[in-house]
């Protein structure tokens, strides 16, 4: 008992990973980049469930209130869609949203007179003077039937969407429609030019963002670290085949290369993890290729060389293990190059295509904007990249320093 005591705080005391995370904890600014970006991953995978605007793509249009400043507020009535919209189940409506089964109106006054509730509309002005709209409260409550209401005295029957007939007297319909159809909506970013709320579509975004990281610097790792472990274990003319493709990639200007991947692979979402992936590759493999050759000719290797093992055992187990930290840092830096790259590419047109929201798309779309008095539409998104970037590229800065060994492991 004694002795796993005292083994169990050897290998706590001496262990590089331990050292190197308490060293990465302790540099205050990387490790508060690594919470910053925790807690986007997590408001990332909630997406619709806290957003407000859960709709598929958060792409409810209220074009009468677009543009609107942040903090903006506006009475919305709540219009019910004469369809049936089937219920989703937790997962379905975490990851894709659900569609509204409202219709959304806004408006600045509104009176009831009989078996109608009559609303002038929003018009954002001093005074509003908006126009009137009447709807039947019956419509408004219920998904029904075309042309099926019928008003007898103070109560009115009406066929819903599933065919069933029902009636109610005009006070309980109009105490329905203050109750739940008569909300207060606050819009904390405001909305863009189509009247879409922005906090919704900046949060969306995030997720797509951060998607086109994670699975584009996946394909890069994979590519890399099979090249670069091939390259620098077996040299001769293996070696000589993938420098030269490295060569070759490298040559080309990055951006030009995703450009060009991605008319050849067609515009879209799952296009542009592949386009970024094939060509962020190359870094990988270079440093690994150079890790490699110098660690295969370490002790340890010759001694699993002896003992029989083989090859894929001998790079596997014994050889990337001791690569791992600068393959965390190339991954945090392309993770940053990835998420610019998708913002370039969609911000030209041809990365992710609308209503999917992403935050080179929303700058694209209110570039203009900066200089017609609502410069928040493009800053907002724009600052939303800025951080994120800045922030993988401190975890990278961060796990450098934490992982290198010329550095004094007691400090």
């Amino acid at each position: 008992m004694l002795w796993k005591l005292i083994k169990k705080d050897y290998n706590s005391t001496f262990s590089l990973t331990t050292i190197g995370w308490k060293r990465f904890i302790k540099n205050k600014v990387s490790f508060s980049a690594l919470l910053f970006i925790g807690v986007l991953i997590i408001i990332s995978i909630l997406g619709y469930l806290i957003v407000p605007d859960n709709t598929p793509f958060s792409n409810n249009q209220i074009l009468e209130i677009s543009g609107k400043n942040p903090g903006f507020k506006a009475n919305i009535l709540l219009i019910k869609k004469n369809i049936t919209i089937s219920k989703k189940n937790f997962l379905y409506r975490m990851f894709f949203g659900t569609e509204s089964e409202y219709i959304y109106q806004p408006f600045y006054s509104y009176y009831f007179s009989g078996d109608s509730i009559y609303i002038e509309e929003l018009t954002g002005d001093t005074p509003n003077n908006g126009p009137l709209k009447s709807y039947n409260i019956a419509d408004v409550s219920y998904a029904l039937v075309p042309n099926s209401v019928k008003r007898i005295g103070r109560v009115i029957s009406f066929i819903d969407v599933n065919g069933a007939v029902q009636s109610q007297s005009i006070e309980e319909l109009q105490n329905i429609v203050k109750s739940k159809h008569i909300i207060k909506k606050f819009f904390l970013l405001g909305t863009d030019r189509f009247g879409r709320d922005m906090l919704s579509r900046i949060v969306i975004g995030a997720r797509i963002s951060l998607s086109v990281g994670f699975i584009s610097v996946f394909i890069a790792l994979t590519i890399g670290i099979i090249l670069g472990s091939l390259s620098g274990y077996y040299g001769g003319k293996i070696d000589q085949l993938i420098v030269w493709l490295i060569n070759v990639v490298w040559s080309i200007p990055t951006f030009l290369l995703v450009i060009a991947i991605t008319f050849a692979l067609g515009k879209g979402f799952w296009q542009v993890f592949v386009a970024v992936g094939l060509t962020m590759w190359v870094d990988v493999a270079r440093v690994l290729r150079g890790q490699i050759m110098g660690i295969k000719e370490k002790e340890f290797v010759e001694a699993a060389k002896a003992l029989g093992y083989k090859n894929n055992r001998i790079i596997i187990k014994h050889i990337l293990p001791n690569t791992i930290g600068p393959i965390f840092v190339i991954a945090a830096s392309n993770f940053a190059s990835a998420i610019l790259m998708e913002a370039g590419l969609s911000f030209l047109g041809i990365g992710v295509q609308p209503p999917m929201p992403s935050w080179g798309t929303m700058i694209r779309d209110h570039s203009a904007y900066i200089i017609l008095g609502s410069p928040w539409l493009a800053i907002i998104p724009g600052f939303a990249i800025m951080l994120t970037v800045l922030a993988f590229m401190l975890i990278g800065n961060g796990l450098r320093d934490a992982m290198d060994v010329k550095i004094n492991y007691t400090s």
